[in-house]
């Protein structure tokens, strides 16, 4: 039998950030909202027959609204549809987006590991912006998300 094997990507979603600064329209980055963007743009430049092959395997298994940081699964066959899907992810519903590639893994384990260092390093640079405005609420939602890599499977 043979096993069905898997490519982890690590992803960082890079806003607008002009619309990030406008108060009036918050943007939330949700599994939910990374998830649909990534589908329509595999429909679009990949039609519905591409679509059908990734769906199986593929599922956004990681966000973290506040370093804007992704984990995404798909089947090693995918992997180059998918790639060239999110590069091509212009928009996450009316905001501006670029996905930048991190880390490429076989194994959840060795992304849970390039993950948590590059949540734990966006999180200072996120605190030195921030200064004194940083909240404990904030805080506390890091380190629920640190919480959420660290229990992947």
């Amino acid at each position: 039998m043979v096993r069905f094997r898997n490519r982890y990507l690590v992803m960082e979603i890079f806003l607008d950030p002009n619309k990030e600064l406008a108060k009036d329209d918050p943007i939330i980055i949700t599994t939910y909202n990374v998830s649909k963007a990534i589908k329509d743009s595999i429909l679009q430049n990949f039609g519905e027959c591409g679509l059908a092959s990734l769906v199986g395997s593929f599922q956004v298994t990681y966000v973290n609204p506040i370093t804007k940081l992704c984990i995404i699964r798909v089947a090693r066959e995918g992997l180059e549809k998918l790639w060239s899907s999110t590069t091509m992810v212009r928009s996450i519903g009316n905001c501006p987006v670029i996905f930048n590639l991190l880390d490429l893994s076989g194994s959840i384990r060795a992304c849970k590991v390039a993950a948590l260092k590059c949540d734990e390093a966006k999180f200072e640079q996120y605190k030195l912006l921030i200064g004194d405005q940083l909240t404990a609420e904030t805080t506390q939602k890091v380190q629920n998300c640190l919480e959420k890599i660290k229990v992947l499977n």
